[in-house]
């Protein structure tokens, strides 16, 4: 267990770097050829680490949801860094926009932050009063440069980049709006987990069409596109992954392995390799949709509780809620 002085509690507190004699690597662990590393964080009292995405200096953002910070870890030297972000900050989501930024959405400030980097300088995108609380979730960029986002009480909004304007919607059906992905071609699909259904958002009006998957009540939790812009869904309630192709209206879908599995992260590689989190095994799975074939990996640790899946060519990151831990999967 690592052990923290009193000068690096406080170093951390005020957003300063840990150094790399208070971190430890956890040992590798692999299953058939993949190449996992872990890290336990080194953190002055436990951050809640709920999402995180690649930064563009080789290191890796999170969200310290319970902390009220945005984290970033450096995989090289093993030091974690936090960044206040600001009274009743409890942040949800994060991902690194096209002008290298990271995006937060806050639902304890009720706004989308940006942290610009490597400068740490923020802007807060506070909502409009018809939303005063939101219960934001996730973000993705669309086409045009914008921000779109969802709020679990039942809307869906966007940052306008150009403007700083920021404006939401009711989402269709009420409550759950939950995760959101962009396309290659610059579409923008959210999904429901309370509704269970997908929808595209037209950019033009920002009304949401609901697209429903072929599993009654099955609690799609995350989406993300592959790179020919089919739509692949984690269902939470289900345990099923399933693939919408909006060029040909179809889906299909599939039981992860193991007794009751829960899915809820989801994500698509540069190879088109489909990464799913599953929580009842305690397991990271990969799907070859060409061979339809799963290949799993069971924690060394109890209960990880991976909420997302971001990555870059040649590695996929995950933060493990449950053990205060990140991991990278190797893949190059």
């Amino acid at each position: 267990m690592n052990t923290l002085t009193r000068r690096e509690c406080i170093a951390a507190s005020a957003g300063l770097l840990l150094p790399a004699a208070a971190w430890s690597p956890m040992p590798a662990h692999a299953d058939s050829e993949w190449k996992v590393q872990s890290w336990p964080l080194a953190t002055p009292r436990p951050t809640g680490i709920h999402d995180l995405a690649p930064a563009p200096d080789g290191g890796v953002w999170f969200t310290a949801q319970r902390s009220g910070h945005l984290g970033w870890f450096d995989p090289k030297s093993g030091r974690t860094e936090l960044i206040d972000l600001g009274f009743r900050s409890s942040p949800h989501g994060v991902i690194q926009g096209p002008d290298k930024a990271a995006w937060i959405t806050d639902s304890g400030q009720n706004a989308i932050v940006r942290v610009e980097w490597p400068s740490r300088e923020q802007r807060v995108f506070a909502l409009p009063p018809q939303a005063p609380y939101a219960n934001l979730n996730t973000c993705a960029f669309d086409g045009d440069g914008d921000l779109w986002f969802t709020g679990q009480s039942g809307v869906v909004g966007k940052v306008s980049v150009k403007t700083g304007v920021v404006s939401v919607r009711d989402a269709p059906r009420g409550r759950g709006p939950y995760g959101i992905c962009a396309t290659p071609a610059g579409k923008v699909w959210w999904c429901s987990l309370a509704g269970s259904f997908i929808a595209r958002i037209d950019r033009r009006t920002g009304e949401s069409s609901v697209v429903q998957p072929p599993t009654p009540e099955q609690g799609a939790r995350r989406v993300w596109s592959d790179s020919g812009g089919r739509i692949w869904v984690s269902e939470w309630n289900s345990g099923n992954v399933s693939m919408h192709d909006p060029a040909a209206n179809t889906w299909k879908t599939w039981k992860l392995p193991g007794d009751k599995p829960r899915c809820y992260a989801v994500y698509v590689d540069e190879s088109d390799q489909v990464w799913l989190s599953e929580w009842a095994g305690n397991a990271m799975l990969r799907f070859d949709p060409k061979s339809e074939r799963f290949e799993r990996h069971v924690f060394p640790r109890a209960s990880t509780n991976i909420r997302q899946i971001l990555g870059r060519p040649g590695e996929v990151w995950l933060p493990e809620s449950g053990t205060e831990t990140i991991s990278v999967i190797r893949t190059a």
